[in-house]
């Protein structure tokens, strides 16, 4: 049988558990916006980028010049850490998805995992991955972690050849939703190409360069997935924290639940614990009166 001691226990370990929830939701909040804040810092350098491209584009127009890639290589983001629900689990159902859908053979396909937790599902439903990455901290290791992928993809271009390159990543759908995203980024897309080099151009000025072309247009597509990879730990990492947020909503609602259950039964028990207390004084009363009266 409980105690008034246990239940005072419980209800402690439970305004402490609550605190953490708290304190986690919040944290998760600021998360969301610093994320969010750092994709739209990309927003005018890559409106650069575009205008380089279209100047690049403007007399070495791409479309139908391109190869087809003999391998694919899939990048898929996750966490690190729990506490996000099924954030990762939406993310490699939807990867399955669209393997199965790409018919992709084994012996063409390179798998790469960014986050601890997607690994370990990816490893089980897909089977071998070739690279994993672990998540940056905040917002300012994402830049590092970008320089680092780039330049193992440029080792892998080399030994491979031109390679299929697909993004998968969560992305915040306002709140604390998510949705999953496919990102094809190499080849780069030729109705995309096509549009840019067709363009006007913004003044009467027509642009000039002196590198070669082909070393202008390949560092201008370095900077294309330099852009392309940062929103995506961006975006992921804030969709991350969208669903750690709703994870501690939750968490909070059954929380709040629970201490009102414990507090009820805490209530009932003292109420219990004082009424015995209260007939024992009376019993004993009683008693010591008919004793005082039998004396007589």
């Amino acid at each position: 049988m409980q105690t008034l001691q246990d239940m005072e226990r419980k209800l402690k370990s439970a305004d402490d558990l609550h605190t953490v929830v708290r304190t986690m939701k919040s944290l998760a909040a600021v998360s969301i916006r610093q994320y969010e804040d750092a994709t739209r810092s990309l927003d005018r350098y890559f409106e650069s980028v575009e205008m380089g491209l279209r100047a690049a584009l403007r007399t070495h127009p791409l479309v139908g010049n391109q190869k087809e890639p003999h391998k694919t290589l899939i990048i898929v983001f996750g966490s690190d850490q729990g506490m996000a629900g099924r954030f990762n689990e939406a993310i490699v159902e939807f990867v399955q998805a669209a393997r199965h859908e790409m018919k992709i053979k084994d012996d063409r396909l390179l798998t790469w995992v960014i986050g601890a937790k997607a690994h370990g599902l990816m490893e089980d439903t897909i089977g071998k991955v070739n690279q994993f990455f672990s998540l940056p901290p905040s917002a300012e290791g994402i830049s590092p972690k970008v320089q680092q992928i780039l330049l193992l993809l440029a080792e892998i271009r080399k030994k491979h050849g031109e390679l299929r390159l697909i993004l998968f990543h969560n992305h915040p759908a306002g709140g604390s939703s998510y949705t999953q995203h496919r990102v094809n980024l190499l080849p780069p897309d030729q109705k995309w190409l096509k549009d840019l080099g067709g363009r006007q151009w913004v003044d009467r000025q027509i642009p000039l360069y002196t590198l070669p072309w082909e070393e202008l247009f390949g560092a201008l597509i370095g900077e294309y997935l330099f852009v392309a990879f940062f929103r995506a730990f961006a975006s992921s990492m804030a969709a991350e924290n969208a669903a750690r947020l709703a994870s501690m909503q939750r968490a909070e609602k059954n929380i709040e639940e629970t201490k009102e259950e414990l507090t009820r039964t805490f209530h009932t028990l003292r109420q219990n614990t004082i009424s015995e207390e209260l007939f024992d004084v009376i019993s004993g009363f009683e008693a010591l009166s008919e004793t005082s009266e039998d004396s007589r």
